[in-house]
């Protein structure tokens, strides 16, 4: 059994600043601290994006020092909130595709992990091009492992219809990459959404979960705005067999009184 961190929706603003009322810095050091204490054998760490609010150089700064603390390598990726280039600056070492995307492929265990740049400067809603997804398409031709699909935007509705405006909003190129293909994807993980949502699509199991600063609070409804809250803050262990992909979502911050229960 492996087992990884799935993180996202970190945010992190200039040093010193709050963000809806929060240090967006502490909240993540605070979450780190858990991981290493509880999750200390995870084989890495995945963060799905927005790893800064504005993209200001300072977050991938405090960012880079924090994640230094793990034991475990790190494999982040982008969201809406981030720039491209000052990630960059700070994560010189995590690959980019030949166009410049931060898009790349590890392996994980069994599973071929792929991760997908979904930024697309100066909108909030998610873009997969034609080139990043020729670039999917490319990989998932190269052989028949399964495949764990990581990436920030969500690429279909999940009914809270303020961040359904957001999300991965012309998905023909994305839904072209993954034709006949779909079936090898064994679980899609993203964020963007801060909150905690599982199910399929189209036969693929995927999963997000809240940020480690603010929420998104649940509202099916048709508001125009995006309604936020201070739900707590997760992260998810994720546990790989061959056959199965498990994950349990930590409520980090929660400090609900623990017992051993009766038989």
């Amino acid at each position: 059994m492996l087992k990884f961190i799935h993180i996202t929706d970190v945010h992190l603003v200039e040093q010193g600043h709050a963000l809806y009322g929060l240090d967006p810095y502490k909240r993540l050091v605070r979450c780190l601290d858990s991981v290493i204490e509880e999750h200390s054998d995870a084989a890495l760490c995945v963060i799905t994006g927005d790893l800064a609010h504005v993209g200001h150089p300072d977050a991938y700064r405090q960012l880079a020092h924090a994640l230094e603390r793990l034991p475990m390598p790190v494999l982040p990726i982008l969201g809406n909130h981030d720039n491209r280039e000052n990630f960059r600056e700070f994560f010189p070492r995590v690959p980019v595709d030949a166009n410049g995307f931060v898009q790349y492929e590890a392996a994980i265990g069994q599973y071929r992990a792929l991760f997908l740049d979904t930024n697309e400067p100066g909108v909030s809603y998610g873009v997969l091009c034609e080139r990043r997804a020729q670039w999917l398409a490319d990989r998932l031709a190269e052989d028949e492992r399964p495949v764990l699909l990581f990436m920030h935007h969500p690429a279909f509705a999940l009914g809270i219809r303020s961040m359904d405006r957001i999300a991965l909003l012309d998905t023909g190129p994305f839904q072209a990459a993954l034709s006949g293909q779909a079936h090898r994807i064994k679980h899609l993980f993203f964020g963007h959404i801060h909150r905690p949502i599982f199910g399929s699509w189209r036969g693929i199991p995927f999963s997000t979960i809240r940020g480690t600063n603010h929420q998104v609070a649940l509202r099916l409804d048709n508001t125009a705005k995006i309604p936020g809250s201070h739900e707590p803050p997760q992260y998810s262990v994720v546990l790989l067999q061959d056959e199965s992909v498990t994950v349990h979502v930590h409520d980090f911050l929660d400090r609900s009184e623990r017992f051993w229960l009766g038989e």
